[in-house]
């Protein structure tokens, strides 16, 4: 589930990027199809039409990001186990743990001796 989630949050980034990207800064749009006639698409293609169309579509990439990243993110969370320190029990926060005894030093052995050639 995970990974499906990772490979349309890709999706949706590289399309929003380019929606982004293919807009003027100064209001207008695409700068193609000049001229100004009316199309039969409605005005799909004027200016003004490809500047709604353009930002409609950044409104639901940016609304299916933000949707999908939520999902991530809860696929996340029930997947690893919770970290103590963010564990809201007052048990676990009020009782300070002890740290463990450390262990006793082994004895130094000596190592064995090598046999001599005769």
């Amino acid at each position: 589930m995970q990974s499906v989630l990772i490979i349309i949050q890709l999706i949706v980034s590289v399309a929003l990027i380019i929606v982004v990207l293919l807009q003027r800064s100064e209001g207008g749009a695409l700068g193609m199809g000049g001229g100004g006639g009316g199309g039969g698409l409605g005005g799909l293609f004027s200016p003004r039409g490809a500047a709604d169309t353009l930002t409609r579509t950044t409104a639901f990439l940016a609304v299916a990001f933000f949707v999908v990243s939520l999902g991530l993110t809860l696929v996340a969370l029930k997947s690893k186990p919770q970290s103590p320190l963010l564990d809201s029990s007052p048990a676990s926060q009020s009782a300070p743990q002890s740290p463990k005894p450390a262990a006793p030093a082994p004895a130094k052995q000596e190592a064995p001796k090598v046999p001599s050639p005769q």
